[in-house]
């Protein structure tokens, strides 16, 4: 293990994971909550919107859209995110693949949490004037993110593992750094073993944050 950790950046590597798991948790948290008051909405289109960017985004494969997102907007219609580096270029479709991806998640665990909310707060913010968009920032949103935090915590922590499919595009995060170790030495399981140790210890504190503010922050009843 001692040999892998001296010849290998794996420090750096699991730092270009947390890297694309922060900028992704940042775009999915803000695409996520747009997308949850567009399912949220009395606008008809607007709901129909929102409820089809989830089921689309739910239901296809993050591989096939990372993948996509450097074969297809890169090399076919030229979106090149960071025209001096490839390497860069794929790590910045890969944030916003991720981001676009788990925002579906973050959408349906927000709108849990508004289902959670009495229907009798939404009706006394109408009754005192409030508009669907005061009433969703000044009354519902709070509440909904103090009942998501459980859901949002997982949504992360599935995150972080999920950026591993980045290194099917060349990023130099954790499993792509893993693939190249186990390729150039032996005693595989012991590689294993490096990076599993690197995701529980990237992992587990947040799950256990997670549940500790969960509990503490719930909205009584």
């Amino acid at each position: 293990m001692g040999d892998i950790l001296s010849k290998y950046d794996v420090i750096g590597a699991f730092g270009m994971t947390i890297y694309l798991a922060f900028f992704s948790a940042i775009g999915s948290l803000v695409l996520g909550t747009i997308v949850g008051v567009m399912r949220l909405s009395p606008v008809r289109v607007l709901r129909l919107l929102g409820s089809s960017y989830v089921n689309i985004f739910r239901n296809t494969p993050l591989t096939l859209l990372v993948v996509l997102s450097v074969l297809g907007l890169t090399y076919i219609l030229g979106l090149n995110l960071d025209p001096s580096s490839i390497t860069g270029n794929a790590s910045r479709w890969a944030i916003v693949m991720l981001s676009v991806y788990h925002a579906s998640f973050v959408c349906e665990a927000l709108r849990s949490g508004v289902n959670t909310i009495p229907a009798g707060q939404a009706e006394a913010a109408r009754a005192i004037g409030l508009t669907f968009a005061q009433s969703m920032r000044e009354v519902l949103l709070p509440q909904a993110f103090r009942g998501a935090i459980a859901p949002l915590g997982s949504t992360l922590i599935a995150l972080i593992k999920n950026t591993t499919v980045a290194a099917v595009v060349g990023v130099a995060e954790a499993a792509n750094l893993m693939s190249v170790i186990i390729e150039n030495e032996t005693g595989g399981l012991v590689v294993f073993l490096v990076f599993a140790i690197g995701f529980v210890i990237l992992t587990l504190p947040l799950g256990l944050l997670f549940t500790s503010m969960s509990r503490r922050l719930a909205v009584k009843r």
